[in-house]
């Protein structure tokens, strides 16, 4: 009897140490584990495809989703639905693609989000700073605040959840604000601002709202200003000064905003699927 418990130990340590040192997904070490397979910075690569392709254009044309956590099926039924279109330049993802900033939430996002035709960004939303996350979308996508170029118009993408780093992070980060309002300068002529929280609402450091809008506006031509978190589909002109922040609604209503941009004007619709 003592044999055959001694054999099936060993099987088990034997089968334990393979699935360890082959990487395989059987035994889940802990939620917050940090050891990504698959792409990283993925925005990086998709900021690079979208340059390209949107370079030489005078009109562009993109979508603004958000809140997909935990919404896989949705989630899917979006880039299936974008991937049947042919007017679409890119697509932006407001953020909080998990819900418990879990890694495997992340790993799941990236790969329905990997398969879309188009190229996409995706932001950090304020369920993404959970736990550990700002580690894992910081090592899957990116920075935290990027930029991009499409056609003429500069898109600043930040990270606004203040509140998740107990105002002991600079969220806004006005560093890097600052230090865009000097890179490639020559190659745009308008400005998009994109967070995932708006001014104002509750995840945002409003003691310094009135002051990042201002600075938003040092950019050149800013346009308008777009968000997520709030899960409805809004229009806003907060500080009334004819600077709109548009908000998108979550993926589990099965819609999303379409904008079409052009130098003298733009427009933007919600689009259901």
């Amino acid at each position: 009897m003592l044999e055959s418990i001694k054999k099936d130990i060993a099987k088990i340590i034997l089968y334990t140490e393979i699935c360890c040192f082959s990487g395989c997904e059987l035994i889940e070490y802990h939620p917050y584990d940090t050891r990504i397979y698959g792409d990283k910075e993925v925005n990086l690569t998709q900021i690079e495809e979208l340059e390209n392709r949107c370079s030489s254009k005078e009109s562009i044309r993109f979508i603004l989703m958000g809140d997909s956590q935990r919404c896989y099926d949705e989630t899917e039924a979006f880039v299936n639905h974008v991937n049947t279109r042919n007017d679409i330049d890119f697509v932006i993802h407001g953020g909080d693609i998990s819900d418990f900033g879990l890694t495997r939430e992340f790993i799941w996002a990236r790969d329905i989000m990997n398969k879309l035709n188009v190229p996409y960004v995706t932001l950090i939303g304020n369920h993404d700073v959970l736990g550990n996350g700002s580690a894992v979308f910081e090592e899957i996508f990116g920075a935290d605040n990027f930029s991009f170029i499409a056609g003429k118009t500069k898109f600043i993408c930040l990270n606004t959840n203040a509140l998740e780093y107990d105002y002991s992070h600079p969220v806004p980060d006005f560093g890097f604000l600052n230090s865009e309002m000097g890179t490639r300068q020559d190659e745009y002529t308008q400005t998009v601002a994109v967070m995932h929280s708006k001014p104002y609402c509750d995840q945002f450091n409003n003691n310094v709202a009135e002051y990042f809008h201002y600075t938003l506006k040092n950019f050149k031509n800013l346009r308008f200003c777009l968000h997520a978190h709030e899960h409805n589909t809004s229009e806003t002109d907060i500080f009334e000064d004819g600077i709109i922040y548009y908000g998108c609604p979550s993926i589990n209503k099965r819609s999303y905003l379409l904008f079409t941009l052009t130098q003298n004007e733009y427009s933007y619709e919600e689009v259901f699927f």
